[in-house]
């Protein structure tokens, strides 16, 4: 009986704790999109890869004519003509395979600018909501923006014009 008693008043103790817990639902992408800064960076972080990407696609196509050019003379070549233009279309292709992953990989340059240009604007939107958690009492914050789904949010309880205010 003591042992009922005792596991009712956790059980009871928990969920009332549970309920006093305070959160906020924000949508960071919403906030960012809100953001002058965010879409200054964001258009010229797109105007960057344009750039690289006229640059790889003019390789391309010059790869391709070299290409081209090798299948209409092979059967003109001699062996060690046929291995030498192989080599050049085979040095080429690493070339352009080398400078696609340099610029659009996995930590590459594009990657590269967008941490310099879009950190420092996703940090202040952080600090802003850690502000407001701080001075509202907000147990939790969750966004729903990427990454967390949310399957109903009422929203009344979602922040994210409380965060522009902040930062504006």
């Amino acid at each position: 009986m003591k042992k009922t008693l005792t596991l009712l008043a956790f059980i009871t103790t928990f969920a009332i704790a549970a309920n006093a817990q305070r959160y906020a639902i924000i949508d960071t992408k919403y906030i960012l999109e809100k953001l002058k800064d965010y879409k200054d960076a964001d258009k010229q972080i797109q105007q960057t890869a344009d750039k690289w990407q006229k640059e790889l696609d003019d390789l391309q196509a010059d790869l391709d004519k070299m290409y081209k050019n090798y299948d209409a003379e092979q059967y003109m070549l001699t062996d060690e003509l046929k291995k030498k233009r192989e080599a050049e279309l085979f040095n080429k292709e690493k070339d352009v395979r080398d400078l696609q992953r340099k610029r659009f990989g996995y930590e590459g340059d594009l990657f590269k600018e967008r941490q310099r240009l879009v950190k420092p604007i996703q940090d202040k939107v952080f600090n802003a909501i850690q502000k407001l958690a701080v001075a509202r009492g907000w147990d939790f914050v969750l966004d729903k923006s990427e990454g967390i789904t949310v399957i109903f949010a009422d929203p009344k309880l979602d922040k994210s014009d409380d965060v522009l205010r902040e930062l504006k």
